[in-house]
């Protein structure tokens, strides 16, 4: 991390109460980057006071408010050269059943975070992504994509680069609040079997860490409109329950319930149509945004035969992980580091 890069700076993070947002916190702070202010906006006060006994650190600020609600996102942006924009409906089930949230929160709320920073000329935001967001089939997905449209859109809108807007999108973060790891360890812990929807559904695996990884490297590298997607490994769900139960509880049983509403059976990070420009960046994917304007009669005749060989990235054609490779990755979890 260019540790310079934040020196001096104020840097905001809208759902900041959030597995997200604490690991960021944990990051900057243990790495002493000399920020000169880190300010957590959400609407839970509890996890806010938690968050303060936890840290116990001045340059810590903390505000109230709803990104639905733009005066309340335009206060807590004055003096703020920096935004990770995590604030989100994420649960799936949640979303399905109540659409209208996951719009009011996920797309009118970016857009309220993002003209607030455009209005105070926040210099760059990057906006925290998901991969249902691509050949979305549920309502969380649907709302994210249009998130990182809206995302684009606003790009598009600034004078002189003066606001740099940037995307992020990454698979299931491990052990993240509402994931189904801590479910599995809390069915263990019950003496319930563990429950999986369709065992050969694969999901990509990643650490928080891997997300702050991937937001400082977008911030790091970024230009306007970029999307970065991280090149992580998948598994199964029966793998990682199996995995599990070898880590807590090698008696403990599996069943399967079926898919729940809305799921994929895997998960794509970057569609064909975005590989088709995609940069290799080593261990990162970086998408340029689509710059194109309403002027179709430019693009009338021009198309791109390419695309039939282009083989979307996806859960199922990443690297596999099989037991023994989910048990070392769920061991840099806290949840197990004493097994």
């Amino acid at each position: 991390m260019k540790k310079d890069l934040f020196k001096d700076k104020t840097l905001l993070i809208t759902g900041g109460t959030g597995s997200f947002g604490n690991k960021v916190l944990e990051r900057f702070l243990k790495d002493d980057i000399e920020l000169k202010e880190i300010r957590i906006f959400s609407r839970d006060e509890k996890k806010q006071e938690d968050m303060r006994i936890k840290y116990k650190n001045d340059k810590i600020k903390f505000f109230i408010g709803d990104v639905r609600d733009y005066r309340s996102v335009e206060d807590a942006m004055d003096g703020v050269d920096y935004i990770f924009h995590a604030a989100a409906l994420k649960q799936v089930p949640s979303c399905e059943f109540f659409p209208i949230q996951a719009v009011k929160t996920n797309i009118l709320g970016t857009e309220n975070v993002l003209e607030a920073a455009i209005n105070h000329k926040v210099k760059k935001v990057i906006v925290l992504s998901t991969d249902k967001a691509a050949y979305p089939i549920n309502a969380m997905g649907m709302s994210k994509a249009l998130m990182e449209k809206v995302a684009i859109a606003k790009g598009r809108e600034v004078k002189n680069d003066s606001t740099i807007i940037c995307r992020t999108r990454y698979g299931n973060v491990m052990a993240s609040r509402g994931s189904v790891i801590p479910l599995f360890c809390e069915q263990i812990k019950q003496g319930l079997p563990l429950t999986i929807t369709n065992p050969e559904m694969t999901r990509f695996m990643m650490t928080l860490e891997d997300a702050v990884d991937l937001v400082v490297y977008a911030f790091e590298h970024g230009e306007q409109g970029d999307l970065f997607v991280e090149k992580a490994p998948a598994a199964t769900i029966e793998t990682l329950a199996k995995a599990v139960c070898e880590l807590k509880d090698p008696n403990a049983k599996i069943k399967c319930i079926g898919t729940r509403h809305g799921e994929k059976l895997y998960e794509t990070l970057v569609t064909k149509e975005e590989m088709l420009t995609a940069e290799d960046c080593g261990h990162y994917y970086r998408i340029k945004a689509d710059n194109r304007n309403l002027n179709y009669q430019k693009y009338e005749n021009v198309g791109n035969a390419k695309l039939d060989d282009i083989v979307e990235y996806n859960s199922h054609n990443t690297e596999r992980l099989d037991v023994e490779g989910m048990k070392v990755l769920l061991k840099k979890l806290d949840l197990f580091k004493d097994n």
